[in-house]
């Protein structure tokens, strides 16, 4: 018998031998000690059991790189290794020749560290967060109002070696004001200033590398999702390609590609669509539910009657997994979770609705979650409305900084500001007017926002960042979206023609909502979004 022959017999011996060997796993309530959970028959070799998964889902990234636009208040201190290469690669940039010492040396640029993480999940998101920070030992004491320029970012740990760079950085230094208790200001962000470069398949490694069985693993990976989603490489790899409608759900793909089996026949497909079916009923994770995912539409026969479980968690995991799978059936399901008020899962049902539905089903539920008197459903409806890229949501640019967005549907007024991800001041209920007869000032004094009672407009000014002088006064409408154009847009030079602002900064900006929200002049609640969790 020749190797190959030999080969075949083996793996064949592997998928069908569970035909004849009892047992099944745990039953899916843990404790529960239900035996009825039990197949007639071993299910089989999933693919996760042959494989391991070695593309990682986050790369820690770092680099060095130059603050500029600072007030006096950097310096040029930084390791010898660290400058020689700063002023090659600034060299690389210039289109001509400067004095880069110089630059390097001003009291008004810093040299710091950036790092951040970045996911390897490029079309779930490109960008990401990034930390700045300056060198320990150092005479830069602050980093506000600064502008991180064109970094380069390789893997932690790589520095210096001649190794892929895998994103760059760049933009403006967010230092979060609105708690100023303890603020170090050596230290800032810049929200979604991180870009990662290029693709990262994922790769499932072979236990024990095979040409027959990676074979055998690509046909049905390839079979049940489609051409060229699977590619054996080698004996021991085989690189996936994350299929469209899974894009932005890769760990989603990766658990339901691990929850394949490898042999496949009616009567083991019947039995495993009922033990997991059974699973589901009683189950407090998603295991079963990403099984009957990944074994596919033979699935829907048994699961509509998971919809009418007492339930409300098997209820959502069935219905999800039914919109998943391409039917409509768990989409009423889904939508009545959503508007249950004294649901715990209503965010959860939302973004099933929002991932797999027709767009203009979930437009409607999402507009009509912005009517809900709880913040934190009408931020969610908000957040998928943003995704689908819906008209009821109108956005902006302001400056280089942030976008303004601004949504009418609503009767709750509120003011939301990202402190992760894209910059952002959504005003919910718009259009929101500020009162009369008010004065704020910023913490520092240098921005003021003055309207005398009876007025129909605001007078802004802002002291000058380099010169004892005084920007402004300019007048704003009440409406707050006109306020905010005015303090943030850039200041016009003297060539130049549009609308003239006093370039406030977005962490300056968002400390002076809050407070006017505090006291009094704008009636709508304020919230800010978390700051970035960066381990």
């Amino acid at each position: 018998m020749d190797i190959r022959r030999i080969k075949t017999v083996f793996v064949t011996s592997i998928l069908l031998m569970g035909f004849f060997i009892g047992g099944c796993g745990e039953p899916g309530q843990p404790g529960s000690g239900s035996r009825e959970l039990a197949p007639r028959i071993d299910l089989g070799t999933t693919i996760g059991s042959l494989v391991k998964v070695v593309s990682p889902d986050l790369i820690a990234v770092e680099g060095y790189g130059m603050i500029g636009g600072l007030r006096g208040t950097g310096s040029g201190e930084c390791p010898p290794r660290v400058r020689a290469y700063l002023k090659q690669y600034i060299l690389k940039q210039l289109p001509e020749p400067r004095d880069i010492e110089s630059f390097i040396n001003s009291r008004d640029t810093a040299v710091v560290r950036v790092y951040g993480v970045m996911s390897t999940a490029v079309s779930e998101s490109r960008n990401f967060d990034i930390i700045v920070a300056t060198l320990p030992g150092t005479q830069t004491t602050s980093l506000e109002g600064g502008w991180l320029y064109s970094t380069e970012l390789k893997q932690i740990g790589r520095f210096g070696l001649a190794t892929r760079i895998l994103a760059k950085a760049e933009g403006a230094v967010f230092i979060d004001t609105l708690d100023s208790s303890g603020t170090d200001k050596r230290a800032g962000y810049v929200l979604a200033g991180g870009t990662a470069l290029g693709e990262y398949p994922v790769t499932l490694a072979l236990r024990k590398p095979d040409f027959i069985i990676a074979n055998a693993i690509r046909n049905r990976l390839n079979g049940r999702f489609g051409p060229n989603t699977a590619k054996a490489v080698s004996p021991g790899r085989i690189e996936l390609r994350v299929p469209a409608q899974y894009g932005k759900r890769k760990q989603r793909f990766i658990s339901m590609a691990k929850a394949m089996y490898l042999a496949e026949t009616r009567e083991i497909t019947r039995e495993r669509i009922k033990t997991f079916v059974g699973k589901l009923a009683v189950s407090q994770d998603d295991a079963s539910e990403i099984a009957l995912e990944a074994i596919g539409n033979e699935s829907l026969s048994k699961l509509p009657a998971l919809l009418n479980s007492s339930y409300e968690q098997v209820r959502l995991r069935a219905a999800r997994c039914m919109l998943n799978l391409g039917s409509d059936r768990g989409l009423e399901t889904l939508m009545e979770i959503a508007m249950d008020k004294g649901s715990a899962y209503r965010v959860e049902a939302l973004e099933a609705i929002t991932t797999a539905a027709r767009r203009n089903d979930a437009s409607a539920i999402s507009r009509r979650l912005l009517r809900d008197e709880d913040f934190a459903i009408r931020l969610a409806a908000y957040e998928q409305l943003r995704k689908l890229d819906d008209i009821a949501v109108t956005r902006r640019p302001i400056a280089r900084s942030f976008y303004l967005e601004q949504i009418v549907q609503t009767k709750h007024k509120a003011i939301f500001v990202s402190r992760s991800g894209r910059p952002r001041i959504v005003l919910f209920g718009a259009p929101i007017s500020c009162q009369d007869n008010i004065f704020v000032e910023s913490a520092n004094g240098e921005i003021t926002i003055d309207s005398r009672a009876g007025q129909k407009y605001v007078s802004v000014t802002r002291k000058h960042p380099t010169r004892p002088t005084v920007i402004g006064p300019l007048r704003s409408s009440l409406e707050l979206d006109d306020i905010i154009e005015t303090l943030c847009e850039e200041p016009l030079r003297r060539t130049e023609q549009g609308r003239l602002g006093l370039g406030v900064s977005y962490a300056d900006m968002i400390a002076l909502l809050k407070q006017m929200c505090e006291k009094g002049a704008i009636e709508a609640k304020f919230q800010a979004g978390p700051l970035p969790k960066i381990d």
